[in-house]
């Protein structure tokens, strides 16, 4: 193996792995009962996590139906362009055969924190049914 394809190992196998995922999930129909286990948070508390919903707007998306994406879950659709730039950025550091030199800020991290938790509550206020997958 030569070293530049080492350096892409990384890259390669997250997105050989992500292209997997959004594959079976686009093939096998979250929306069909018996295929995915319910949420764990959801069988026991009645609440919405953040990530309800999520297999069905990545299936929406295998399906590029981007509407009903975000009607199942927001924070995922909004999430894929932020995943997306964070590979990109990794795939060219490692092409480049440099090291990481930069990690997110605390801020960045808390706000991030922030987002999910409020997201969390929010989607699980009555009146915000919107948010609920």
């Amino acid at each position: 193996m030569t070293s530049a394809a080492r350096r892409l190992a990384g890259p390669a196998g997250a997105a050989a792995l992500a292209a997997a995922v959004v594959g079976y999930v686009g093939a096998v129909d979250p929306n069909q009962a018996g295929h995915y286990p319910t949420c764990p948070f959801l069988f026991l508390t009645g609440f919405y996590c953040p990530g309800c919903g999520s297999l069905r707007a990545i299936h929406a998306m295998a399906h590029l139906d981007l509407l009903t994406a975000v009607d199942r879950n927001p924070l995922t659709v909004a999430a894929v362009p932020l995943l997306l730039w964070t590979w990109l950025r990794w795939t060219r550091r490692a092409a480049r055969g440099r090291a990481r030199t930069w990690a997110a800020p605390p801020w960045a991290v808390w706000s991030l924190l922030g987002v999910i938790l409020g997201f969390w509550v929010l989607r699980n206020v009555p009146g915000l049914e919107w948010l609920a997958p």
